[in-house]
């Protein structure tokens, strides 16, 4: 049998119990609805011993130190002013399991902890708008997002509060599938799972005039699986359906393959990180799913017309996204070609 993830979390003093508790009830929830238990959760602190929240309740913390040899995955959570936190013995620590390949994350103030230590670099991420600014004065090559909760790679980031649940419930659905997730959301009366970038873009389930559970799960997937694509079956079997249904769907609704939507949701990101960094092409292509630059350069100029290299160059990414296409029977996102690209 599978063993069950091992999720922990780190908690420092005056963390925000409301975002502790909506990361964790979907993954108990999880392991009550599942086959057997899918998540394991375990407490760190700095220190052993009682770790407060800011309303004075907590929960009895392991030492980092003593972390799991199996953890899989570790948010930092932190409140009040994480810009403030400065333990060196802490850092060392979180350094010391990324280098092991542990999976780092940041809810709320969290992310700005990860953030002011040098690991999110090259990550896309998301902190308490409380924190942003003084992120961005303090490095602004940081790819930050005002989002919900951004899920980049290795790395999973969320602004605190119920963004926290919604965050989880996309990880569920990455893992167990969006029928599961929506489950274990249903179960706190949560009777919709908010994607990532909802607070900047309009839901996919608008944005795109979407009336399906399987297309709008699939979508969802895709929005939160930028830098690691997933494949047609994966996206299928975690929407629920068969490959061939979802390529039904697709070609029905927007009159192209997955494939070729999947293709241009990514270039749409990698224009929006052209248009508010500096990064160089081979991390944007890297930051979307491209396996190199050649490839995505010649991506990017078949869906814009120009080459990255010269819409930066030349100025003509100060118009934004291409905007979404309005409500309508038959809504297609963008014009594709009969070539194709993939990763």
């Amino acid at each position: 049998m599978t063993p069950p993830a091992s999720i922990g979390f780190l908690l420092l003093p005056g963390y925000a119990m409301m975002s502790l508790a909506s990361a964790i009830e979907p993954l108990r929830a999880a392991n009550q609805l599942g086959p057997r238990p899918l998540y394991r959760l375990d407490f760190l602190a700095a220190e052993s011993g009682f770790v407060a929240s800011s309303v004075g309740g907590g929960f009895n913390c392991a030492a980092l130190r003593e972390a799991a040899a199996d953890l899989d995955l570790l948010f930092v959570v932190a409140g009040g002013n994480p810009m403030l936190h400065d333990d060196p013995a802490l850092i060392h620590g979180l350094r010391n399991l990324d280098r092991r390949g542990v999976r780092l994350g940041g809810i709320s103030g969290g992310a700005a902890v990860l953030a002011r230590h040098g690991l999110m670099e090259g990550r896309r991420f998301t902190v308490h708008w409380l924190h942003i600014e003084e992120l961005q004065e303090l490095a602004p090559g940081l790819l930050i997002e005002r989002a919900l909760y951004v899920i980049d790679r290795d790395r999973y980031t969320c602004a605190g509060g119920v963004s926290a649940f919604d965050m989880m419930c996309a990880m569920i659905a990455s893992q167990h599938g969006a029928a599961f997730a929506h489950e274990v959301s249903d179960w706190f009366i949560h009777s919709r799972m908010r994607t990532a970038s909802e607070p900047q873009q309009l839901d996919p389930a608008r944005r795109y005039n979407l009336h399906h559970p399987r297309l709008e799960a699939a979508v969802r997937l895709m929005t939160t699986h930028i830098a690691d694509p997933l494949s047609a079956a994966q996206l299928a079997g975690l929407s629920g359906c068969s490959t061939r249904q979802l390529q039904r769907r697709f070609a029905d609704h927007f009159g192209m393959s997955i494939s070729d939507f999947y293709r241009n949701l990514r270039l749409e990101k990698a224009d929006e990180l052209l248009r508010h960094s500096a990064l160089p092409l081979a991390e944007i292509a890297q930051l979307t799913g491209f396996a190199t630059v050649q490839h995505f350069s010649r991506c990017f100029a078949r869906h814009f017309g120009t080459p990255p290299a010269r819409r930066r160059r030349d100025g003509t990414v100060g118009g934004g996204l291409a905007p979404p296409p309005a409500p309508a029977q038959s809504a297609t996102p963008w014009k594709t070609s009969s070539e194709t690209c993939r990763r």
